[in-house]
Parts: structure tokens; C-alpha cells; sequence
């Protein structure tokens, strides 16, 4: 019984927050009320309640699966000994395709990460933080493997990689590129410029 309690729990869950997504793409996130998502998901406002204190811990939530998504499709499709460059996108083209399956509202997530309004601060930085150090994971086996050199700072590092990815991401929405296979090659060249920057071989300007 307390299987299908479980199991009855989850598809609740999910169904608000697929109705978040919809709704928030459709109407913007201060367009939405909790009765709007209620209505979408089918249940009573109560309910949403009863799983979320506020949309922007519903939000929040839905970063979090995507960070769940894409590292647990990095485990499955990518070596931990494979290529940097090829570990980072994988993990990244995963991000992509997860937040743009509804358009609209991956266009509203690109807007709340370029300009956050003010959220749950602990919830996001546990986020954040959790984040950062599977990244830096990834990072840190890379250096051992000497793909990075040696002094680089790994907090930076994956700031400066992900910020790459959110210039691809912009570049989509911005019609500078119009599908997935054209963000797939820019972002890689972007990585690749960006590795060949931070390499174990230091650059030396000639004398």
C-alpha cells in the first residue's frame, strides 16, 4: 500500500510541475498563480500546496531535476576516462535539450538566469553548490589526465565552461542558430577554444 501511496505522491508531483513548465512558458512566471497550476495539474490548490510553499521552490525544483537528468545521462553515456571536452557535452547538450523540450519556458528559465529574482537562498545555493562540485569532478579528473594545467582554479573553471554553454543557449533563443545539431557544433568549438586556452601546455609568446 505504501508503494502505490508513494507512486500516487510522485505523478502528483509531476503533474504540477509539468503544469509549471507549460503554464510559465505560456504566461510568465508572475502571470501564473498557484490557482492557474492548480487547475492545469488537476487537483485542488491545497494540494500544491501540500508539495510546494511557493512557485518559486516549484521552480526550483524543476532546476534541480534538470541537474538530476543531466548528470545521471553523463553516467550512463560517457566514460569517467573519456576526453574532457566530450564529457562536458554530453553533460551540457543534455541541460539543452531538457530545457528547451518546451520552448517558451526555456526561454524563461535563459531570462531567470540572466536576471534571478529573489528565491529560496539556501535552496539555490544548495543547488548551486551541488553543482559546482560535480562539475568540478569532472574538472578535477581532466587535470590529473593533464588536460588542464596544473594552477588552474577549478571553482573558475567551471564558471567559465557553463557560462559558454549559456552563451550557446542564449544563441539559440536569439535565432543565431536555429537547432540543436547547430548549438551542438558551436558550443563545442566554443569548449575546444576554451580548453586549448586552459591546456597543460603553456602558450609562450615568442621572444
Amino acid at each position: 500500500m505504501s508503494g502505490v501511496r508513494a507512486a500516487k505522491k510522485e505523478e502528483t508531483r509531476r503533474a504540477i510541475l509539468k503544469a509549471a513548465v507549460e503554464l510559465f512558458g505560456e504566461k510568465g512566471f508572475e502571470g501564473t498563480s498557484i490557482e492557474d497550476l492548480a487547475r492545469a495539474a488537476g487537483v485542488g490548490k491545497g494540494t500544491v500546496y501540500g508539495y510546494f510553499q511557493d512557485k518559486n521552490e516549484i521552480f526550483l525544483a524543476f532546476c534541480e531535476e534538470e541537474i538530476d537528468y543531466a548528470f545521471a545521462a553523463l553516467a550512463e553515456r560517457s566514460d569517467s576516462d573519456a576526453p574532457l571536452l566530450e564529457q562536458l557535452m554530453t553533460l551540457f547538450m543534455t541541460q539543452f535539450r531538457y530545457v528547451t523540450e518546451n520552448r517558451e519556458f526555456g526561454r524563461h528559465l535563459v531570462r531567470e538566469m540572466a536576471f534571478p529574482r529573489p528565491v529560496d537562498a539556501h535552496k539555490s545555493k544548495d543547488l548551486d553548490a551541488r553543482y559546482l562540485e560535480a562539475v568540478g569532478e569532472i574538472l578535477d579528473r581532466g587535470k590529473k589526465r593533464g588536460e588542464l594545467r596544473e594552477g588552474c582554479d577549478l571553482f573558475l573553471t567551471t564558471v567559465h565552461f557553463y557560462s559558454l554553454y549559456l552563451v550557446a543557449l542564449s544563441g539559440f533563443y536569439s535565432g543565431y542558430v536555429d537547432t540543436a545539431e547547430e548549438v551542438e557544433v558551436s558550443l563545442r568549438e566554443l569548449l575546444r577554444q576554451a580548453l586549448e586556452g586552459l591546456g597543460a601546455q603553456s602558450v609562450r609568446s615568442e621572444a
